[in-house]
């Protein structure tokens, strides 16, 4: 179904701003915003996508990745069509660019925001997430699929590749409380031709929310011979670390799709060459995705180096967590940082 999309503005020429997302779309009668599910109708912007979800799934909440959020809990997971992004790696193309390549066409399940609630609560997750495209095109369903599961005890987690304008951000920060936010690479231009964004609204997006106190985990998907030289690298570190030496950043092994299936796999060298540098930037929690390497998945104490939630598996999903409900260190009581309970 359509909903007003009330994160907008009418302006002085009848045309309607979109405060959703950076790309700040000015659209006239009939006009679609770059995300394909924000279309001014009656000179109102309407949200296509308004409680109509394409995936929905219960996952480990270390899948969005997110390593320092209520370890080892279920997350209730959904999106919709849609994404105000182009990337040429994307995953999820089939969802993400399905009304862009598909003359408009929006497709889904009817899924209520109570129903959301409901069935997270039914089936025992601790959490709500918003992920599989970008949430933020979705920005008055996930708000309103929050707000109530906030008042009935749920967390909510935006998976989400940074776009947020600040008045968004102002907006879901009482109900959102944890962000996996992607940092794609620290070149602009490769912001422009591969994913069909800017760098700098990104950068912003992470200092805001992480300013507005949401708990910011940074995902970044090394692509052979496109981000993965140790300058860049370690600038996307040094990012990180004078924002907050705590945030944790995932390295992330890129698997051939969408249109780079003639790329290369991140070879396991990679993400450890990376690990390193982000060792040597003053990261305290660094972990690697899209491979098996427990060492690296797994959380270590930075007081006193012991490991204190083991995680294996391709997405370190298989979990031991020694932490308290605090986020205590058993072995010398330095409190990790990170969302525990």
């Amino acid at each position: 179904m359509s909903a007003h999309a009330w994160l907008s503005k009418t302006l002085h020429d009848r045309t309607v701003l979109c405060q959703a997302c950076a790309h700040a779309c000015k659209l006239g009668e009939g006009e679609y915003g770059i995300c394909g599910v924000r279309r001014v109708e009656g000179g109102e912007l309407k949200l296509l996508v308004y409680e109509r979800a394409a995936a929905v799934n219960i996952d480990p909440v270390e899948k969005k990745p997110m390593f320092h959020f209520l370890p080892d809990t279920q997350v209730f997971s959904l999106g919709t069509v849609g994404c105000n992004f182009t990337c040429e790696f994307c995953q999820n193309y089939n969802i993400s660019q399905y009304p862009q390549e598909h003359q408009h066409r929006i497709v889904g399940q009817d899924l209520p925001v109570k129903r959301i609630v409901e069935l997270a609560r039914e089936n025992g997750c601790d959490s709500i997430a918003y992920t599989y495209n970008e949430p933020i095109v979705f920005f008055e369903y996930t708000y309103d699929t929050a707000k109530l599961a906030h008042e009935h005890g749920l967390k909510n987690i935006y998976v989400t590749s940074g776009y947020e304008t600040r008045k968004a951000l102002d907006l879901l920060a009482p109900y959102i409380d944890g962000m996996n936010i992607d940092i794609k690479s620290f070149s602009d231009t490769f912001y422009q031709e591969t994913c069909g964004a800017r760098l700098k609204p990104v950068l912003e997006a992470v200092k805001y929310a992480h300013q507005k106190g949401i708990w910011i985990e940074i995902t970044t998907l090394l692509i052979s011979g496109k981000n993965d030289s140790d300058e860049e690298i370690r600038s996307i570190a040094n990012f990180i670390a004078k924002l907050d030496t705590a945030i944790p950043w995932h390295l992330s092994a890129f698997h051939p799709t969408y249109k780079m299936l003639d790329t290369p796999r991140t070879p396991a060298s990679t993400l450890q060459r990376a690990y390193k540098i982000g060792k040597e930037a003053g990261l305290k929690y660094l972990y690697v995705g899209n491979i098996d390497d427990e060492d690296r998945e797994s959380t270590y104490c930075p007081a006193c180096g012991k490991r204190v939630i083991d995680r294996h598996g391709h997405i370190g999903q298989f979990v031991t967590n020694t932490l308290n409900k605090n986020g205590e260190c058993p072995h010398c009581g330095n409190t990790i940082e990170g969302v525990w309970r």
